[in-house]
């Protein structure tokens, strides 16, 4: 069976890169060259959200169904820079080449991750494969929205209509998941600036789970899985982390009890 690779990532703004991109003075301070990147982006478009290739990923988590086994984690360690947070997600593609399942992969983690790793020259060649090397990655590859070997469910479940698209903690309570936990997305430069690392790879981590669990009741919807093989599944996950003593993991576990009498 392909092993299921199901991946989120966290970003800050890249204050260097900002500066390094606009040709900003060196004398300008960090918090003023992002102040002055918001604002050129709000005259522009409105929002406070920069670019994608503005973003410096700072976590990457994954959850892993392979054989028998299944597990979630952070990739590498805390104080890894960037490249190695990045090398290491796609020498995992390239090891297993997974089944890769995302929740907006394709609209944001996948966009960040490319102009990321072209800046910092890190190679993926099973991801890149167009079916140069093999064959099937022709009609099947991680890289067309149309394709499935990278699911992004959240595009998938809206028609790949983005009027129709539908948040990852809606969704996950909504079918009696936990949704998010102990941060939200907007809070993550925050709390990295205040050195709270941890705590934004522990939301990762909780973050993939409930695409996981999602990913799980879309198979069951297709009929790829019946009900008591996504039972199974489902309990697999759950026992797999009740096992763990890290407090975000028994307080995804509180949550789900709390949500038991929602459909889940």
């Amino acid at each position: 069976m392909t092993p299921t690779l199901v991946f989120d990532i966290e970003t800050i703004p890249d204050i260097a890169g900002i500066r390094r991109a606009n040709a900003l003075p060196v004398a300008l301070g960090d918090a003023d060259v992002l102040d002055w990147a918001l604002q050129q982006r709000r005259a522009a478009a409105g929002n406070d959200f920069l670019p994608l290739h503005l973003h410096r990923v700072v976590a990457i988590a994954c959850a892993l169904r392979e054989g028998e086994n299944f597990r979630v984690w952070s990739l590498g360690e805390a104080a890894d820079a960037e490249p190695e947070l990045i090398r290491r997600f796609f020498d995992g593609i390239d090891r297993y080449a997974p089944q890769l399942v995302s929740w907006n992969g394709g609209g944001f983690d996948l966009p960040v991750l490319h102009h990321r790793s072209l800046v910092h020259g890190v190679a993926a060649s099973r991801y890149w494969d167009w079916g140069d090397d093999d064959r099937d990655y022709r009609y099947n590859n991680y890289l067309s929205r149309f394709h499935t070997r990278h699911l992004d469910l959240m595009d998938v479940l809206a028609s790949f209509q983005p009027r129709a698209c539908a948040g990852l903690d809606a969704m996950a309570r909504l079918c009696g998941f936990p949704g998010k936990l102990g941060l939200d997305g907007a809070e993550v430069h925050a709390a990295y600036q205040a050195g709270r690392i941890d705590d934004i790879r522990r939301y990762c981590e909780t973050d993939v789970l409930n695409t996981y669990l999602l990913y799980l009741r879309f198979q069951q919807m297709r009929g790829t899985l019946s009900a008591g093989q996504y039972a199974a599944e489902v309990s697999l996950a759950r026992e797999k982390i009740a096992t763990s003593s890290e407090p975000h993991w028994r307080e995804f576990l509180a949550a789900w009890d709390t949500s038991a009498s929602t459909p889940g």
